[in-house]
């Protein structure tokens, strides 16, 4: 998508992106380029400047995109269905949400959740400030009795606990590296600044790049263009290591591997979104627009594995929430508002239909000392496309 096409940003949200290219710059100007990994981990989460690290609005109609809690309680309530079969069989366990956004997923389940399936606590890691600001104000105007026991955390927890790892579209929001096939084998895909803009660079792939793009097989398709996250691994391992018994869930949009690196996705999947527009100019006001490369739920799977989890269900979206009932809860919610039936109807529509989010997000389950037959797996299990 051209840029041209792009709103431009007011002038003081321009100084922000610019001071945020300064910092940037100050890496390039070492070796003339950084990989892209770097690039895209300073467009999101530079400390007061990159995106989700400045006090920028992203969630919903007024921000960037739409995430599935912000469509309404629907997706909430739903989910609290498989929380509420993990509480039956933990008895005392905590919550801890991975990425809040604006709360809002928080304020519902909570609001949700059976009083014998409520958690001890609702822990929140978030790196942004701006956000927890955001997320803190949500919960006591929503949720005010529990301000007590909603927590926040910069850093995973170290200490043993049992319960719920919740990552709903977080995954997708991690540093990737960006590699290319060509004439000259694996080659990394960097970023450098020529003519007063960001521009892509590229040089031989380092050892680890190399090799884990070529255990893809893709070494023949020539101008192949896509993203690997080699620090999966290490990221699971960091935030599941304290979890002793119970359950985590990651919602986010991707695909197998074997679906993930088809030649029609030769460009990749790198996507960027800015006032509810999807394009691909990654370069585009840095800080300003969220950056994200679909998931490789392959990838997260085998991470898993060596992370000493186990493999619980794998399945689509629209499958998950039909199996844990959310027919049954939209016939509730409309009793109650006949008035709402319009939308809760069209919210379920972009919950679960293929050409919205039904398919294009996948439901990954991993579980520790849990031998339960999850609801939300019952009636798709998509672990043989793994």
């Amino acid at each position: 998508m051209s840029r041209s096409i792009l709103p431009e940003p007011p002038e003081e949200l321009k100084q922000l992106s610019l001071a945020l290219r300064d910092k940037i710059l100050l890496e390039i100007a070492a070796d003339g380029l950084i990989p892209f990994r770097r690039f895209m981990e300073m467009a999101l989460y530079e400390p007061g400047l990159g995106y989700y690290s400045a006090g920028l609005h992203k969630f919903g109609a007024s921000g960037d995109f739409v995430t599935a809690p912000e469509l309404g309680s629907l997706f909430a309530a739903t989910l609290a269905r498989q929380l509420g079969q993990v509480a039956d069989e933990l008895g005392a366990y905590d919550i801890l949400e991975l990425g809040a956004g604006t709360g809002r997923l928080c304020a519902d389940l909570l609001n949700n959740l059976a009083k014998d399936h409520q958690p001890n606590r609702y822990l929140i890691l978030e790196r942004s400030a701006d956000l927890r600001s955001v997320q803190q104000h949500v919960i006591a105007a929503q949720v005010p009795n529990w301000q007590d026991r909603v927590k926040w955390i910069s850093q995973p927890l170290t200490e043993p606990w049992d319960g719920v790892l919740l990552a709903n579209e977080m995954i997708d929001a991690l540093a990737v590296e960006r590699f290319r096939i060509g004439v000259n084998g694996i080659e990394q895909l960097c970023v450098g600044f020529k003519d007063e803009q960001f521009t892509w660079r590229h040089r031989a792939a380092p050892k680890d790049l190399d090799q884990a793009v070529y255990s893809l097989g893709l070494t023949r398709q020539e101008a192949y263009v896509s993203e690997i996250n080699l620090r999966l691994e290490d990221w699971l391992k960091t935030v599941s290591d304290g979890l002793r018994k119970g359950l985590a869930l990651f919602i986010d949009y991707g695909y197998p591997q074997s679906e993930y690196y088809l030649e029609e996705r030769r460009q990749g999947t790198l996507m960027c979104h800015y006032r509810h527009r999807a394009h691909d100019n990654v370069f585009f006001w840095p800080g300003l627009q969220d950056i994200t490369a679909f998931v490789d739920f392959t990838a997260l799977a085998e991470s898993a594995e060596r992370c000493g989890l186990d493999m619980a269900g794998y399945t689509s979206q629209s499958m998950f929430l039909l199996a844990c009932g959310i027919d049954k809860i939209i016939g509730r919610q409309i009793m109650k508002d006949e008035s709402a039936a319009l939308n809760i109807r069209a919210e379920a529509r972009q919950l679960t239909m293929p050409d919205c989010m039904g398919e294009r997000f996948q439901v990954m389950a991993l579980t520790r000392q849990l031998d339960l037959p999850l609801t939300g797996f019952t009636l798709r299990d998509l672990r043989h496309r793994l």
